[in-house]
């Protein structure tokens, strides 16, 4: 009997153990997302590459839209590829953001070998990285929060579905990221840029109401609360602060603000209309009674790559980014970088962050490096100017 007892036991510790080394795995990676922290490094500075409206689909076999003809043979998903894999290398990014459209649903035969695809070079990189979704990200075999989930298991990912203290929230992406100050000086332990992310929808889902989707009061309730909490720990000892860190957010379908931004106020071009919600949901002046967020960036858009600053926040396009999405032939493929950058304190360590500048990069022969400007400055509101610099 104690034989036959001893022969059950081991035979259901075999028969579990794939299920125990799969849990020991996923607890891994859910330990390893938790711990990872995002962080300034020892020059003081932090970099963001935002990569927007990649259109993924099959690879190879998935043609280019809108290139000059000499261009056309060959050209595919390879191409987005080679140009994500050119950024960071260039770059040498900190951290890496996707803001939607990552994949086109539509032409993607395998949505999960789509997105497999879509993120290699960002998960080769071994760079932290994050993603929202778009309007076509679901238009395929997964749903939104289908699609949202397979991307938080990805290897480097810091991406959530949603937040584990929110019961309730509209829509899938919507997380914040914290970046620490410098190891070893008094900021080590305190946010010092602070990163939203949130699912501005696809299309509408009220009859009454056409076109894309808004970001919901359920999500700017969370975001409220999230930026009081941020602010009044930054603003308490030690190193109490006298205002907000600065905050960053990423989305996909620009707000209705956007609209009011033309060539007179902002740095880059507008060639085609601003495809936002047909409703306004008020994000726009929920960010700014928040005081904290400094400047806000979607994609959605694809040939508008401006840059603006309307009371106080700037509102960020980055220019199409992947060869199946739509575009202009002749007018580059393009990533926008953000830099923040930590002031000096009066012992020689550093401290808060003193400015936060932009310059997007060109899938050109040289990557030439185009519209540097500065966002924010501590002392000031910032200050914006308009210069072309050669490629490297």
């Amino acid at each position: 009997m104690g034989h036959f007892l001893t022969t059950v036991v081991v035979v259901v510790v075999v028969a579990l153990l794939p299920i125990w080394v799969l849990a020991v795995e996923a607890s891994k990676h859910r330990e390893e997302k938790t711990t990872k922290s995002l962080r300034f490094g020892g020059d003081g500075q932090f970099k963001i590459l935002q990569v927007a409206d990649m259109h993924y689909a099959d690879g190879k076999t998935t043609p280019c839209e809108d290139v000059l003809p000499y261009q056309v043979a060959g050209c595919s998903d390879l191409n987005t590829t080679a140009f994500v894999k050119r950024m960071i290398q260039a770059e040498k990014p900190d951290f890496i953001v996707f803001t939607g459209d990552n994949i086109y649903g539509f032409d993607a035969t395998d949505v999960a070998k789509s997105m497999d695809a879509a993120f290699a070079p960002a998960i080769a990189s071994n760079i932290p990285w994050a993603a929202v979704l778009g309007n076509h990200d679901q238009e395929s075999d997964l749903s939104r929060e289908g699609v949202m989930k397979h991307i938080v298991g990805y290897k480097s990912t810091l991406a959530q579905v949603n937040p584990s203290d929110q019961e309730v929230i509209d829509g899938f992406g919507n997380y914040n990221l914290e970046v620490g100050g410098v190891q070893g000086t008094g900021f080590e332990n305190k946010s010092v840029l602070n990163l939203y992310f949130l699912d501005s929808g696809d299309y509408s889902t009220v009859p009454s109401i056409p076109g894309y989707g808004w970001i919901k009061p359920s999500q700017q309730f969370w975001f409220q609360q999230t930026s009081a909490k941020l602010n009044k720990a930054y603003m308490k000892k030690p190193q109490a602060q006298k205002t907000p860190a600065p905050g960053l957010a990423y989305f996909h379908i620009p707000l209705p603000e956007f609209a009011s931004l033309d060539s007179s106020n902002s740095t880059g071009v507008r060639q085609e209309g601003i495809s936002s919600a047909s409703v306004n949901s008020g994000f726009f002046t929920t960010l700014v009674e928040a005081g904290d967020v400094k400047a806000a960036f979607t994609g959605h858009d694809h040939v508008n790559d401006f840059c603006g600053k309307l009371t106080g926040i700037n509102l960020c396009y980055a220019g199409g980014f992947g060869y199946h999405a739509y575009g202009k032939a002749g007018w580059d493929r393009r990533a926008r970088v953000v830099a923040a950058t930590l002031e000096k304190t009066s012992t020689g360590g550093w401290g808060a962050v003193k400015s936060i500048k932009t310059w997007k990069r060109l899938d050109d022969q040289h990557l030439s490096t185009i519209d540097s400007e500065v966002l924010w400055t501590k002392s000031s509101a910032g200050v914006r100017r308009k210069k072309h610099i050669g490629g490297p």
